[in-house]
């Protein structure tokens, strides 16, 4: 079998992202899962490297039968969910931003919390 250099640098370049991803986790910079789907992406790719012919199973598990367009529809459909992941991400920061100004401004007004929640039922 020959090695590729794109069988050396591909595996590599694994190594360190996950590296990287792992080492953001312990931080607590990263959740989780987002270094759990981290690493099984490089995992993927380094074991891609190493293997093509894991791309024959995926083309029989999506039932496209060009190994490039299963990677491409496989690839899109990853994206897909890493976008829908980050917008449900962004949505729950906007929702904290949202009570902690609303919080910050009803300490400055000589509110409590609860006064203002009070406030509200009264209004509505």
């Amino acid at each position: 079998m020959d090695i590729t250099s794109y069988q050396i640098v591909a595996p590599l370049v694994s190594v360190v992202s996950l590296v990287y991803a792992w080492n953001l986790w312990y931080r607590q910079k990263k959740t989780l899962w987002e270094a759990a789907l981290w690493t099984l992406f490089w995992a993927s790719i380094a074991l891609i490297a190493f293997y093509p012919d894991i791309l024959t199973y995926l083309t029989a598990a999506t039932g496209i039968k060009d190994q490039v367009n299963a990677i491409l529809v496989t690839c899109i459909g990853i994206l897909f969910f890493m976008v829908f992941y980050m917008i449900m991400r962004l949505e729950e920061m906007e929702q904290r931003q949202v009570r902690l100004i609303r919080a910050m401004a009803l300490r400055e007004a000589g509110l409590s919390h609860e006064d203002g929640e009070r406030g509200k039922e009264r209004v509505g």
